[in-house]
This record gives C-alpha cells, sequence and structure tokens, in this order.
C-alpha cells in the first residue's frame, strides 16, 4: 500500500492538534497504509530557520514527503494563519513538492473567525507547490476536542463523521491516483 506522510506543524508536543494527527494516522493505518509523521517542533529550529535542506532531519524530513503518495497537514491556526513553524518547513520543500499527491489539510483554532484559514491561507501555498488534488480540509474548534489521560484525542460523534466525511475522500484520491489511467485515443 502507498505511504502518507502526515506533517504537524502544532509547536506544542501535548496539543490537540498533535493527537489529531495520531489519531488520522492510526486511521489511516487501519486502511492499510504506510504513515509516516513529520513533527516541525521536532526538527532542529536553527536548520529549518536557515534552510539548510541539507541538514540530516531536514533532508530526511523532506525525503518523506517526497516518496508519499498522500500528505496530511495539520496546524493550529493562530492569529488566522497556520503556525510559522509549518511555513518555515514547507518553505524548504522544492518548488513543486507537492507535484502528484492528494493533500488533506486540518486545522484547530479557537475561535470559528478562524475557520477561513485552510482556504485562504494554508490552500494557495500547497496548490503553489504542485498538489494534485488538496481535498476540502476541515477546522475544528478546541473547545470540541478533549485530550485524555493518556494524549488520545476525544471528540464527539457528530464531530468524528465530519473528520470521516474529509478522511474518506482523501483515501480514495490516494488510492485512485495508484491506479493505472485508462488509454486514451489521441488519434482523432
Amino acid at each position: 500500500m502507498s505511504g502518507i506522510a502526515i506533517i504537524t506543524g502544532s509547536v506544542s508536543a501535548r496539543s490537540k492538534t498533535a493527537a489529531l494527527a495520531a489519531r488520522i494516522a492510526a486511521r489511516l493505518g487501519r486502511e492499510g497504509f504506510r504513515v509516516t509523521t513529520v513533527n516541525v517542533r521536532d526538527l532542529p529550529a536553527e536548520d529549518v530557520l536557515f534552510g539548510r535542506v541539507d541538514s540530516p532531519a531536514v533532508a530526511d524530513a523532506v525525503r518523506i514527503v517526497a516518496e508519499a503518495a498522500g500528505v496530511v497537514i495539520a496546524t493550529p491556526i493562530y492569529k488566522a494563519s497556520y503556525t510559522g513553524a509549518l511555513k518555515a518547513f514547507l518553505d524548504l520543500l522544492p518548488q513543486f513538492g507537492l507535484a502528484g499527491k492528494a493533500v488533506l489539510p486540518l486545522a484547530t483554532g479557537g475561535t470559528l473567525a478562524h475557520v477561513l484559514a485552510i482556504d485562504y491561507g494554508l490552500r494557495p501555498v500547497l496548490q503553489s507547490l504542485g498538489a494534485r488534488h488538496v481535498l476540502a480540509g476541515l477546522f475544528l474548534l478546541d473547545k470540541a476536542l478533549r485530550l485524555g489521560e493518556d494524549g488520545a484525542l476525544e471528540i464527539d460523534d457528530e464531530l468524528g463523521g465530519k473528520l470521516e466525511e474529509v478522511v474518506r475522500p482523501f483515501i480514495d484520491s490516494v488510492l485512485r491516483e495508484g491506479l493505472p489511467l485508462p488509454a486514451r485515443d489521441v488519434t482523432a
């Protein structure tokens, strides 16, 4: 089965966004995908900020994205935008670093005022990186998410259903990409 890269832009290890990424990784794993998570906060900050793409940790993270058939981006929204840490990492990808890939953007935030951050802030960057298909993402309000004692994300059934409504088309898009295209008659 194809590989999926999950990129988390959260700067905190114990965060609702990181727990959301872990939940999605588990969901994709149950479908048979090989999932690798890149937590931007774990990369050497100086290497990311100074664009050191030859740094072993950065080069490995970029390779994970390059080899993936699909990419999930999970980020908190601060001040109406995704995190600067995520932007710094995305800037390290080659010009068309998402070419041929399905991309699922997910965001968490404290207010509905940030609900359009995916469409107006993140989506243009993902498209500029050549993503084949940026799927409809999902913005999740912080107050609807709870971290369990074990760090697992707890969400209500309705929100869980909405999450499935964006994850299922992502899975289908990644699987569709792996199928050969039908032959076309170009002589007509």
